[in-house]
């Protein structure tokens, strides 16, 4: 009866620690919505016609699609360290991730909205929606530190990413099916279930993104500032930060190497269904594919939880650049829809683990005084390398004639990235964020 009771107490912290790590993994499933139908599978499509409405030709539509997704990043890249600072000084993380939700949820629901050949004010609008998903993002991975345990960083940042995978997938189905079937859910056409489908990420994504703000708590935080003054604050910290870049050497080194391969995945992501385009392969078959992706995806980002532990982080995330680099060169010679659905299944075995191993091996070297900020240089910086990735294969593309070029010089990235991690020290990155924790506590305490 006595160790019955002694139990009780650290069964019910462990089920409150559960409870919570879903609910912050829960948003992965919200926002993945955006990420899968608007940024890769249906939109990317709806984008290239309407840019042919205007009389675009067709690989002068694909590179105005990845002129687009560069330039709509580039906000985001220009606000994310200064709001990352303000969060952490202000305490204020749930509540910055608040106004990116509803941001994102505006700028999707209005992609409904536009009409034939509109594809200027569809660039606009897709870049209001993908700076409440970006944006979002800095403050939603900050919370990371401060959700998991320090030994179950990895798995829990795959969990994030594995439930994504599944909700991004259900949501993709059900787009598809009404694509393919409209008169099936009283549609009277493909027109109105492609606007019901960017209506319904919206909804999706707002609504799921609930449990994080019910169960995750704010971090506090002692001696905020005046609201007034935090953007005066935040830039002087990030000078701060920016003065003691040496303290930071591997934390730095992985952060330029995140954002060479990752520019890689995030091409292949953004343009995936583009390029599928414009090599002839059938929109049903693409959306079939991509609905692949997100199931394989699943099982194989719990599996990179796995072979972390075994192999270690850094490790698990060379084999995933290993076969980006593979995919990029067999894209060259896809010729059919089965070949698509070839690749297809290549990304979903890596995709999912990379990131979400990569964003849990960050965390790691980050002090968690500084989260908010460290994750704003974390998504600014891929941001910033998300524009180099699409106007390569774009100009690449525009100077041979197709885009098949393009796909092979998206491998230089993934090299690139490959060289700089190698050379990144994770121990002594981890060394170095707990002394900067232990010195802050030290100032806060006295």
């Amino acid at each position: 009866m006595d160790d019955g009771r002694l139990n009780q107490p650290s069964q019910s912290a462990e089920r409150d620690y559960q409870r919570v790590v879903h609910g912050w993994a829960m948003y992965d499933w919200a926002n993945s919505a955006f990420a899968v139908v608007v940024l890769t599978a249906i939109f990317p499509v709806h984008y290239r016609a309407l840019a042919l409405d205007a009389g675009a030709a067709p690989q002068t539509a694909t590179a105005y699609w990845a002129y687009t997704t560069s330039l709509s990043l580039l906000l985001v890249a220009a606000i994310g360290p200064v709001a990352g600072a303000a969060a952490d000084l202000l305490g204020a993380k749930k509540r910055f991730l608040a106004l990116a939700l509803w941001l994102g949820v505006f700028g999707t629901a209005s992609l409904a909205l536009l009409g034939a050949g509109e594809y200027l004010l569809a660039s606009l609008l897709f870049a209001v929606a993908n700076l409440g998903f970006a944006g979002g993002n800095i403050f939603y991975e900050s919370l990371l530190p401060q959700v998991a345990r320090p030994e179950d960083l990895d798995r829990v940042s795959v969990r994030g990413y594995a439930l994504g995978y599944l909700g991004g997938g259900l949501l993709l189905v059900v787009n598809a099916l009404w694509l393919y079937r409209p008169q099936w859910f009283w549609m009277a056409d493909r027109s109105v279930a492609l606007r019901a489908c960017f209506i319904s990420v919206a909804g999706w994504w707002l609504v799921f993104a609930m449990p994080l703000f019910r169960t995750v708590a704010e971090p506090m935080v002692r001696g905020r500032p005046p609201a007034s003054r935090a953007f005066a604050e935040s830039l002087a910290r990030l000078r701060q930060t920016f003065g003691q870049i040496r303290r930071y050497r591997e934390l730095t080194l992985f952060l330029a190497a995140f954002w060479l391969y990752n520019d890689g995945i995030g091409t292949i992501i953004k343009l995936a269904a583009a390029y599928g385009d414009e090599i002839g392969v059938d929109h049903n078959d693409m959306l079939g594919a991509l609905v692949l992706t997100q199931f394989i995806g699943f099982p194989c980002s719990i599996g990179f939880g796995v072979l972390a532990q075994n192999w270690g982080a850094k490790r698990a995330i060379f084999f995933g650049i290993a076969i980006y680099s593979v995919i990029c060169v067999a894209g060259f010679f896809v010729r059919s829809s089965w070949e698509f659905y070839g690749l297809a299944v290549m990304v979903g075995v890596v995709q999912g683990g990379t990131q979400a191993l990569s964003r849990s091996l960050f965390a790691s070297m980050v002090p968690k005084s500084h989260s908010a900020e460290f994750f704003g240089f974390f998504s600014t910086g891929e941001k910033v390398a998300g524009i180099v990735g699409p106007v390569i294969f774009a100009l690449v593309g525009q100077l041979t004639g197709s885009s098949r070029w393009g796909i092979v010089s998206i491998t230089l990235l993934f090299a690139a990235g490959a060289l700089l991690l190698r050379r990144v020290d994770v121990a002594e990155g981890r060394r170095v964020a707990a002394l900067v924790d232990a010195s802050t506590h030290e100032r806060s305490s006295s």
